[in-house]
């Protein structure tokens, strides 16, 4: 059973037995209530009559039968001390029936009684009241009832609704999804979303501790196997020319090991923000060229050309600046290391609706199929072409979590003329 229904369920049959309770007592009290209003009524009325009539000696026919009580269905009577009818007045005259009915004395001039007023009136004519406040107050029932039955169901659907959200957040981020906690304007259901969220951070946390030690594990092991390795062979004292090489093998190594700790940790420091820090407006296209300054001495030294377009169409993003030259550093330098000597690099800046572009081919080799799912991974690096090494592996995940900051994506693929292609998509203004 869904639990809208249920609590859908418990909710009318509370109501039903609630709202039946309040119109048993209700409707049997409308008899009663009306009967005794009518009775106080019409023994006002007595009281007014016999006022009228009091002060005299004796009560004789002459003196009451111009009396008469301008009610349908409401008798008047009025008796001597002696108990003889003197006045009849009746307009609905129905002796056989059941009736209401009130008395009150009437008193002479020396206070003594003088006789007596009797009004009545047929019950049937009070019934007929009676019923039609019954069916106003049936009807009052219903349409409270209808209201309570579709209050009912609304409460249950919004609750139904609200733990429908923390359960597709649940799976979201089971799946590992980047999925937010439901809001809510109910306390409890606000309050479980944030616990719910306090939990998913502390698990990522501690699983984001055991990744990153298991992959720096894997990565170091590498240089500390070759660092180990040259340390045993200079313990033997070789040649003076072995020698040197293997000092440069372990400086080359103890730099690699600098390197993918100093990128780790900025790696670490981005992962663990939400959002960019100081932001400001900045042109793509004069950051491209000093990116592109930065990296012309390595550029020249393998004879590669740069293509430049777009540079000057002041397109403007509000980024970190630091943050952003990273991220376009680090395409640029790959684009750089997998190029063939005397290769071309273009670099074009584009603007779409509400989007700013930036593209770097290449003429390398592309990116090899089995590892295109892959380049985004942490660690995950692939040997350069031309007898360069394997680099630390976190310069794209670099980019991504930048482009993540500010709201952005980076995709890389393969051109169909050959080369890769990396691009990395901002947010802009129009």
């Amino acid at each position: 059973m869904r639990i809208r229904t249920a609590i859908f369920g418990v909710y009318v049959l509370a109501s039903a037995v609630g709202l039946a309770g309040l119109m048993w007592f209700v409707l049997s009290e409308v008899r009663p209530r009306h009967v005794a209003l009518l009775q106080a009524t019409m023994n006002d009325a007595a009281k007014l009559v016999a006022g009228a009539l009091g002060g005299r000696d004796t009560l004789t026919r002459e003196r009451t039968e111009t009396w008469s009580v301008g009610v349908e269905g409401l008798k008047l009577e009025i008796w001597d001390e002696t108990g003889r009818l003197v006045a009849p007045v009746d307009t609905a005259a129905a002796p056989a029936e059941a009736m209401i009915m009130v008395e009150t004395p009437i008193y002479g001039r020396d206070g003594a009684e003088i006789g007596r007023v009797r009004l009545s009136r047929p019950r049937r004519s009070v019934n007929a009241v009676i019923w039609a406040e019954r069916r106003k107050l049936a009807a009052v029932a219903l349409v409270v009832a209808g209201t309570m039955l579709v209050a009912g169901w609304w409460i249950a659907h919004r609750l139904t609704v609200a733990l429908g959200r923390l359960a597709n957040y649940a799976r979201a981020v089971r799946a590992g999804d980047d999925a937010r906690p439901p809001t809510s304007r109910a306390t409890e259901i606000a309050a479980l979303g944030n616990a719910f969220e306090a939990m998913r951070r502390e698990l990522e946390g501690k699983a984001y501790i055991e990744r990153y030690t298991q992959a720096l594990t894997h990565e170091i092991k590498s240089p500390l196997a070759g660092v180990r390795g040259a340390m045993e062979i200079l313990e033997e004292d070789p040649p003076p020319e072995e020698r040197a090489r293997f000092f440069g093998h372990l400086r080359a190594e103890t730099e690699r090991m600098g390197r993918i700790v100093d990128r780790m940790l900025e790696l670490t420091a981005l992962e663990s923000r939400r959002e960019p820090g100081t932001r400001e407006d900045v042109e793509l296209g004069r950051m491209l060229i000093e990116q592109v300054a930065a990296l012309r001495g390595g550029a020249e030294a393998r004879q590669v050309r740069w293509e430049l377009s777009g540079g000057d169409a002041e397109i403007v993003v509000f980024a970190e600046r630091f943050l952003l030259g990273q991220a376009v550093f680090n395409l640029l330098q790959n684009a750089v290391e997998f190029s063939p000597r005397g290769g071309r690099i273009a670099v074009r800046i584009t603007r779409s609706i509400g989007w700013a572009n930036v593209v770097v081919e290449d003429d390398g080799a592309g990116v090899p199929a089995y590892a295109l799912d892959r380049v985004f991974e942490r660690f995950y690096s692939l040997p350069r072409p031309f007898g360069g090494r394997k680099s630390t592996g976190l310069g794209l995940p670099l980019v991504r979590e930048i482009a993540r900051l500010h709201g952005g994506e980076v995709s890389l693929g393969n051109r169909s003329e050959g080369g890769a292609r990396a691009e990395l998509r901002l947010p802009c203004g129009l």
